[in-house]
């Protein structure tokens, strides 16, 4: 008789904007086990130093961009598109702070313009151009043994619903308690076309520290508001041709960049999980800065 020889399948990857918060936390401790770390955990660095609090996001199928129907929808947005995030990684747990590029410059002795406005402690680095994040990343991939990069964009907007399909991963509205946005332009009470409304809160003319409002599921801050962020993606004008693994289109502009989340100079509207907008490889801007991934 012929023995059977069976052989264990790979587990299905997981629909995560099918789950519930409790499950989607379950994921994540699970991805934390296998890769045999906590689910947030900072690398040493040569220095003696520690590296950037990182968050591990565990595999997952989700659904990227947004649709007509969602107030704020723009047609780069378009069109909504199952995307597969293959492979567990982590990320940055806020985005990169000024005391934390500070390490940086101090090691690198990289040159800090007089002229230009900076940060300093927990508030997130500013007027940072694409280079600059380029030689940051090579000395902490160095300085820790691991290698740090920029985030997909995939990778950005997964990690940013932690399983929600909503505009923002507090739902379908926000306030200024929980991302920080410029409060002269809301979100509910502009879909609404109210023509008078009362600010929730006053407009802010900079950025705010970091981890200071609500954390997804996953345990990120600042997701949403507060400064844009970096990704690894040259602009596409929308998701049409996207690839549903994630991976960056053939078809974009290498001389931009995609950046995510909003910030405190912007509406609330841009502020939303699907939100992006182009910004130049050499720009530098008050509201812009990035967050690190971490490879497992």
């Amino acid at each position: 008789m012929a023995t059977a020889e069976f052989f264990r399948a790979d587990p299905p990857t997981p629909h995560v904007d099918e789950l519930n918060a409790l499950e989607v936390r379950e994921l994540q401790l699970n991805a934390a086990k296998i890769a045999n770390l906590p689910p947030h955990f900072r690398d040493s660095c040569k220095s003696g130093e520690l590296a950037p609090e990182m968050t591990v996001i565990p595999p997952g199928r989700f659904e990227m961009g947004s649709e007509p129907a969602e107030y704020g929808h723009r047609r780069e947005e378009y069109p909504r598109h199952l995307t597969t995030i293959h492979r567990a990684f982590a990320i940055g747990t806020y985005p990169i702070t000024a005391a934390e590029f500070e390490q940086f410059r101090q090691a690198t002795e990289w040159f800090l313009r007089p002229e230009l406005i900076w940060h300093s402690g927990r508030l997130p680095v500013i007027n940072i151009r694409m280079e600059d994040i380029k030689l940051y990343l090579e000395w902490l991939s160095a300085e820790t043994g691991q290698r740090y990069r920029l985030p997909t964009e995939a990778e950005w907007e997964y990690a940013a619903r932690a399983g929600t399909i909503t505009p923002f991963y507090h739902g379908d509205d926000v306030s200024c308690k929980e991302v920080h946005f410029n409060p002269l332009f809301p979100y509910k009470e502009s879909q609404e076309k109210r023509r008078w409304y009362m600010p929730r809160c006053f407009p802010s003319p900079k950025a705010s520290e970091t981890g200071i409002r609500t954390a997804n599921a996953w345990g990120l801050h600042d997701m949403h508001g507060n400064v844009w962020e970096f990704t690894s993606n040259h602009w596409t004008t929308s998701h049409l041709y996207a690839n549903r693994d994630g991976s960056p289109s053939t078809s974009a502009n290498p001389h931009w960049y995609v950046t995510k989340g909003g910030s405190w100079f912007d509406p609330a509207v841009l502020a939303r999980s699907a939100a992006r907008k182009k910004r130049y490889l050499d720009e530098l801007d008050t509201n812009l800065g990035f967050r690190v991934v971490r490879e497992l």
